[in-house]
């Protein structure tokens, strides 16, 4: 596989916080990159360098085995984290808007197919919703049609409705062989999208792979979860098992052998749950503590 990008001992200082701190890594040609970690981990630092907005305190970003130069701007597409659009004018005028900028640029017809733009192409952009605004910034980064894409953190403040919609445009431009550096705090986001992940804590790289392989490397087992309500505190204090809100986490390598000591025990199964470890999971283990919580 063909590397798009190569990001070589990066670091970012400011004053005497280091937002990048030495870290390195490939993406690949047609993939899907996320960059994943909480607020304040240096994503969207790490992304700005790579888009040329601002430059590394060291560290050197290469395209296809070059460096980065003015042209940059013409060749890859970018949705950032804020953008304001321009007032009274609708999602239309602001398509014909952007496509000046750019000595080539795609057919807005496929533009608006491909991110579902059709049912309100004459709205103002201040009437947009939440969603319909991501899907017109999604349409502008790709608006010169890059071979490269950036997406930072593109879904923040959707509701799940609207995130999950957002997704599908995302696996369409995949489908299109094109190049994707997301960012983004939502595991389940990473899982869904990316085919390579670099997870970030406090600027620095504490593991990278692909999701599948990352979860099978960190995790042989599988976690339970019962309303706490049903089991007898003695229980919880004798196996050890951790009380998470209102539910009792029990992990175990054996489910059949676990459900019956529940049973043998007389611990009522009515709520159980069986979940896989996911990403939220690894950064659990890997961190200490919760992405939501960090």
């Amino acid at each position: 596989m063909a590397i798009a990008i190569s990001v070589k001992s990066l670091c970012k200082r400011y004053n005497d916080i280091w937002a990048v701190n030495n870290i390195s890594f490939d993406v690949q040609k047609g993939h899907c990159f996320g960059l994943l970690g909480p607020n304040g981990a240096g994503k969207t630092t790490t992304i700005e360098i790579m888009e040329g907005i601002i430059s590394a305190s060291s560290g050197e970003i290469l395209y296809q085995g070059h460096q980065v130069d003015h042209q940059i701007s013409q060749q890859i597409g970018i949705q950032f984290q804020h953008t304001a659009l321009q007032d009274f004018l609708t999602v239309k005028e602001t398509l014909d808007l952007f496509s000046s900028f750019y000595q080539t640029t795609v057919e807005h017809e496929k533009l608006i197919d491909m991110c579902d733009l059709s049912s309100f192409l004459t709205r103002d952009n201040r009437l947009l919703s939440g969603g319909q605004r991501q899907r017109l910034l999604l349409a502008l980064a790709l608006i010169n049609d890059p071979k490269i894409i950036f997406l930072d953190e593109p879904t923040t403040g959707l509701d799940p409705h609207a995130r999950r919609n957002f997704w599908l445009l995302i696996q369409n431009i995949k489908a299109e062989k094109k190049t994707i550096v997301l960012t983004t705090h939502y595991m389940d986001e990473a899982e869904q999208l990316c085919d390579d992940i670099v997870i970030m804590d406090q600027g620095k790289i504490i593991t990278a792979g692909t999701p599948e392989a990352l979860l099978v490397e960190n995790f042989n087992e599988v976690f339970i979860y019962l309303p706490k309500v049903q089991v007898p505190d003695v229980h919880i204090k004798y196996y050890q098992w951790k009380v998470r809100a209102e539910r009792v986490e029990i992990i175990s390598t054996n489910v059949e052998q676990t459900l019956s000591l529940l049973i043998n025990l007389g611990i009522p199964l009515q709520g159980l749950q069986v979940k896989s470890a996911n990403l939220d999971d690894l950064f659990l283990k890997l961190t200490g503590h919760t992405l939501l919580g960090s």
